[in-house]
């Protein structure tokens, strides 16, 4: 395979991959806008309603890793396709949905589609850049996350104001048409050979199923007996997974790039860095609400420098990535994330927009800084033929990490500590772990593997 696609096939095809990240993060985040008019236009309680956004979060985490290991068999573009048209037939069918079971039925299958998607388009961005412009095409990536999420409350609540809620849900379909159109440009990957894995990529659904499921009732249920023991028998299952994933060529669970150290530390710091991100973003709506007297709309201003500075910083970092080593930049971007969380939770009494707007611009360059190179290490390490698994790893560290820092903030909340300076605190030794795991990949050890594994990476690609 060349390196990268020719333009003007090159523009089109991330177009189509920013379209379908777009789809991905507008439809995840746009829901919470309208779960109060959902309760009330389907007569349940609030707390059931929270379930449309739980088992969409929950679908793409068990499914993830999976879809990734199918592409490789049906071709990342076909998956890609496929997963655009699940999800715009799904999102028709939310116009159908007069009960709560069968909108949560409709938001599974968005979820599938939107997993099938997400599963492959880091591994079709390192086909589509040239290798010395990885971390810049990873970069221009997190921008369109960072601009989606900042845009789906707003445009959430615009089409609220206008019309009826299932629109709330097909605002994300335009996203997936022009997906699905300029997706003809995007690369043909060869397909693996070898049969998929269908044991495996059921017990891989079902570990991070119960695992997280359980922690979920564990917050919000009443029995703490019952919780317990759908984590232990998840714990059970993703035990009985590893080891037989270790017996695997192409494991299904990408512990073969786990046993790379520089990929367990990247992961590892991945994972930590997301946990920190959405127990700050969660809980402090209900500090400045609670503590500073600021009204909601107030503290969307508030948290937008956040999401506004991410989107400046991370291409910068991106291109930077593709000079300088991976872990000297998520590093210094860490130690800047730290400073401006220990700011948050210092916030002194009556303190106004400007004093959070700048912390918040501080804490989002921080992690802008660290998570565009160190997903482009990730995806740059592994060896070409083991792109879509690294892809998976990188999305479902994603949704594993904002999942359990959602989780975190509610039983901060259920212990009464939710409100005040404690997350922002948690947040910053978290960004901490991160900060340490990057800079560990500047271990000469550790940053250039063996010969035979170097040789495996792309040719020209240096591990760092």
């Amino acid at each position: 395979m060349t390196d990268g696609l020719p333009k003007p096939r090159r523009l089109i095809a991330i177009a189509a991959i920013s379209a379908g990240t777009a789809l991905v993060v507008v439809d995840g985040a746009i829901a919470t806008v309208a779960l109060p008019t959902i309760a009330r236009d389907l007569h349940v309680p609030a707390s059931a309603a929270v379930a449309v956004v739980t088992v969409y979060q929950l679908v793409l985490v068990m499914t993830l890793l999976p879809f990734s290991g199918l592409g490789d068999r049906v071709g990342l573009k076909r998956l890609y396709q496929w997963g655009q048209l699940l999800f715009t037939v799904s999102t028709a069918l939310c116009f159908f949905a007069n009960s709560l079971p069968f909108l949560l039925i409709v938001r599974a299958a968005q979820a599938l589609g939107a997993a099938m998607a997400l599963s492959v388009s880091s591994a079709l961005l390192r086909s589509i850049y040239p290798a010395k412009q990885l971390g810049r095409g990873l970069g221009i990536n997190s921008v369109v996350v960072s601009s989606s999420a900042a845009l789906a409350p707003t445009l959430g609540g615009v089409i609220l104001g206008l019309a009826s809620w299932p629109w709330v849900f097909a605002s994300a379909v335009p996203f997936a048409i022009a997906s699905l159109l300029l997706g003809r440009a995007l690369p043909d990957v060869p397909t693996r050979e070898g049969r998929f894995d269908v044991p495996g990529a059921v017990m891989c659904a079902a570990m991070f199923g119960l695992v997280i499921g359980g922690l979920e009732t564990a917050v919000h249920g009443d029995s703490p007996v019952v919780s317990a023991a759908i984590v232990l028998v998840g714990a059970i299952v993703g035990w009985i997974f590893v080891r037989r994933e270790q017996g695997e060529t192409a494991p299904i669970l990408p512990v073969d790039l786990l046993g790379r150290p520089v990929l367990a530390l990247s992961t590892l710091g991945a994972f930590t860095a997301f946990i920190a991100t959405m127990t700050l973003l969660l809980s402090l709506p209900f500090r400045l609400q609670t503590e500073f007297g600021f009204s909601p709309g107030g503290v969307g201003a508030a948290i937008a420098p956040w999401p506004l500075t991410t989107m400046v910083v991370a291409p910068i970092a991106g291109w930077l990535s593709d000079r300088y080593p991976a872990g000297l930049l998520g590093g210094i971007g860490m130690a800047v994330a730290i400073g401006g969380l220990i700011a948050l939770a210092l916030l002194p009494s009556g303190a106004g927009y400007g004093d959070i707007a700048w912390r918040m611009a501080v804490t989002g360059s921080g992690f802008g800084l660290f998570l565009s190179p160190n997903a482009r290490l990730i995806i740059g390490s592994a060896p070409r033929e083991r792109a879509a698994a690294a892809g998976g790893l990188i999305s479902t560290t994603r949704m594993v990490g904002q999942t359990t820092g959602a989780t975190l903030v509610a039983a901060l909340l259920a212990l009464g500590l939710g409100s005040g300076r404690m997350p922002a605190l948690l947040a910053a030794g978290l960004a901490l772990i991160a900060g340490l795991c990057s800079l560990a990949r500047l271990n000469p050890a550790i940053r250039n593997p063996p010969r035979d594994e170097a040789a495996d990476a792309q040719p020209g690609a240096q591990v760092r």
